[in-house]
């Protein structure tokens, strides 16, 4: 599979890029995509609550009154559970929520949901170029010509580049990452890719694609 490499204006530039024949497969792996999407989210979750039982809170641990004799029911202390302002029980700890999942697996789900991409025609190609200053219009205008304005786009350099990212930080429906930050969540979440034009190699062998 060979795409057309676009410059920054959406020309033509008469050089074609050739994707790796691997990158084409007919297995299927939406379980392995779901795992690794939960995997991602999950390890965004900070999983620092908790509250408080009832040797943590504050109160006296004096008896309210007697067992038996009173007409109401049996009370212990103040901190019992049943009261207002008493522990709780069995209520959430610190505990982290990541789950683990083998390298390959990851791999198999990004090289996927690039294949579909490739597919359905939601990945473009541009040459790679540099700014020698941060310049928002600039990236409007490469998302202009590439007709993806208001279209959520993910853009995959080949590696950092600090001028570039404050160009684009603040566009809306707009992501800009290195190939080394590549991750399945961000492709199946934004619509187009934009490679450039050096990513392609980074991201077959990143992959294990040769």
């Amino acid at each position: 599979m060979e795409l057309e490499v676009l410059d920054i204006k959406g020309n033509n530039t008469n050089r074609k890029i050739q994707f790796n024949e691997k990158f084409v497969s007919e297995k299927s792996y939406d379980h392995p995509i779901y795992l690794e999407i939960k995997r991602y989210l999950s390890a965004q979750r900070q999983g620092t609550h908790k509250s408080k039982e009832r040797g943590e809170v504050s109160g006296s641990r004096r008896k309210l009154h007697r067992q038996k004799g009173t007409g109401g029911s049996r009370k212990g202390d103040i901190k019992n559970p049943l009261f207002r302002g008493g522990g709780r029980v069995f209520g959430p700890k610190p505990r982290t929520y990541s789950l683990k999942i083998n390298k390959l697996t990851k791999n198999l789900v990004r090289k996927n949901i690039i294949e579909y991409k490739l597919k359905m025609n939601q990945v473009k190609v541009i040459e790679d170029f540099q700014l020698e200053k941060p310049k928002t219009k600039l990236i409007l205008n490469i998302l202009k010509s590439l007709q993806l304005i208001n279209i959520k786009s993910l853009m995959i350099i080949e590696e950092t580049n600090r001028n570039l990212y404050l160009s684009a930080r603040n566009l809306k429906n707009f992501k800009l990452l290195n190939v080394d930050e590549l991750n399945s969540y961000f492709l199946l979440n934004y619509s187009y890719i934009i490679l450039s034009e050096n990513s392609v190699k980074k991201i077959e062998k990143i992959l294990n694609i040769s």
